[in-house]
């Protein structure tokens, strides 16, 4: 067999889509970070007749190239971008409220279960908020590192190792950034205070979940 790693996760993705369409979720299987880009450029965004679209923090958007396309003039649609740079805090405050009313919303996902429930925590809570209500439509975007036998796993996985890597990324003031373990600290800096686990989708379909078959994001 020619890539027998890509053989397998292609098999082990192919299961969770399965799971996750028995949870209502839409869900597709794509190859590549830039597959999973044409597949929301070229699919999704149209289907959704969407007018306005945002989109939350995430590494896999930008490797996927929507942050990119979606901060282009001329991409066809009227972008909330809460993470414009220099404008002041109070105004990326207020466009991540106005971006719970969008048609649609990217966002990237913490962990992803083999049962098909989606996990996340979250710092200030406008992601994990868009995902459960508001926007009309939501896709998230999901590289198969983040895929995890049960919720136990996930919230080990984001606990002691996406929520340290993060904090160390953004140079926050957190013991888990001398540690590489989550303390349940009181810093003013904590990124981690909102959970939300995410059985299904209501309505069924409104959340369309890509898996990728490739490392992205923490």
């Amino acid at each position: 067999m020619k890539d027998p790693l890509q053989h397998y996760w292609q098999l082990r993705l192919q299961e969770v889509k399965e799971r996750l369409i028995a949870n209502n979720f839409a869900a597709v299987v794509v190859d590549t970070a830039a597959a999973a880009g044409r597949v929301v450029r070229d699919d999704i965004l149209p289907a959704s007749a969407a007018r306005v679209v945002s989109y939350g923090g995430s590494m896999t958007l930008k490797a996927a190239g929507l942050h990119d396309f979606l901060n282009r003039g001329d991409c066809g649609y009227e972008v909330i971008r809460p993470d414009e740079p220099e404008i002041p805090a109070a105004e990326k405050f207020e466009r991540r409220r106005r971006a719970l009313l969008a048609d649609l919303y990217c966002s990237g996902v913490n962990a992803v279960t083999e049962a098909g429930h989606l996990v996340n925590l979250d710092m200030i809570g406008n992601r994990v908020a868009a995902i459960t209500f508001g926007p009309k439509e939501v896709v998230v975007l999901v590289g198969r590192n983040k895929i995890v036998p049960d919720l136990e796993a996930a919230m080990r996985r984001i606990k002691n190792y996406a929520a340290p890597v993060n904090a160390m990324r953004l140079d926050c003031r957190t013991p888990c950034v001398e540690t590489a373990r989550c303390a349940d600290c009181r810093s003013p800096g904590r990124i981690c205070n909102s959970w939300i686990i995410t059985e299904r989708s209501y309505p069924k379909g409104r959340i369309t979940v890509v898996l990728i078959n490739a490392d992205l994001g923490l």
